[in-house]
């Protein structure tokens, strides 16, 4: 059978400054982000990937809920860049949604309408 990719799409508000960087985005600021994950597999017998009920729950504890209206810097051991925030997602949700059938397959993270940083896993 034929792997699929289905995604969940997130919306969350948080604020971060990037440490290391030398222009306006050094200074604290905030961003409304979108974040879609995707998980790759086959589906079961009942012919879902993953059910996206359980996924929007696996993200929402895992990650939105640890970065929604809060202050990235805290929580992240480097600079909060779209691609180090998209490392520390992976490193939380690449072990989760982990199974025999499927699997973490890619993250988007949007800063603003035309500003993303995306990681593909494979």
């Amino acid at each position: 059978m034929r792997e699929i990719i289905i995604s969940k799409h997130f919306v969350f508000d948080a604020a971060h400054n990037l440490t290391s960087y030398n222009g306006k985005c050094e200074r604290l600021h905030g961003h409304t982000y979108h974040l879609e994950v995707a998980v790759k597999g086959v589906p079961d017998e009942e012919g879902m990937v993953i059910d996206f009920s359980l996924l929007k729950k696996i993200v929402k504890e895992n990650i939105v809920d640890k970065l929604d209206h809060l202050y990235i810097n805290e929580i992240l051991d480097v600079s909060p860049s779209a691609e180090n925030i998209l490392y520390w997602m992976v490193n939380i949700l690449e072990p989760i949604l982990k199974t025999e059938r499927y699997r973490l397959y890619k993250i988007t993270l949007w800063e603003t309408a035309d500003n993303k940083a995306e990681l593909v896993l494979e």
